[in-house]
């Protein structure tokens, strides 16, 4: 049986690291974090701020729906306050989409 090395995924992420994840300034996170109560990093002795897999996922939730979709602030906002997991929901539905197209296009490109 050969040996398969595990990867090795980080616990934690740095406020650059997220802000590269979706292509937009460390200040716009910090900014986030301020107006929007789903965004909650931990932050360490010096004040950094600490992003978890989840914390990720809440930036990519408000991302989405501020970005993508184009609400302002206060329509976000309110969305998020009827119903969280429905657009996590719908994020996961076009992320699984959006993987079936890219695995399409590769076997296209193939043959």
């Amino acid at each position: 049986m050969a040996y398969k090395e595990k990867e090795i995924e980080k616990v934690y992420y740095s406020i650059g690291e997220v802000s590269e994840m979706f292509n937009v300034a460390p200040s716009l996170i910090r900014f986030w974090e301020s107006e929007f109560e789903l965004i909650q990093p931990k932050k360490n002795r010096k004040g950094n701020r600490q992003f978890t897999k989840e914390d990720i996922n809440n930036v990519k939730i408000i991302y989405h729906l501020v970005k993508e979709k184009g609400f302002t602030l206060q329509g976000a906002k309110e969305i998020l306050k009827s119903d969280v997991q429905t657009v996590n929901q719908k994020i996961e539905l076009i992320e699984s989409l959006k993987n079936i197209r890219h695995f399409l296009l590769e076997v296209k490109d193939k043959l």
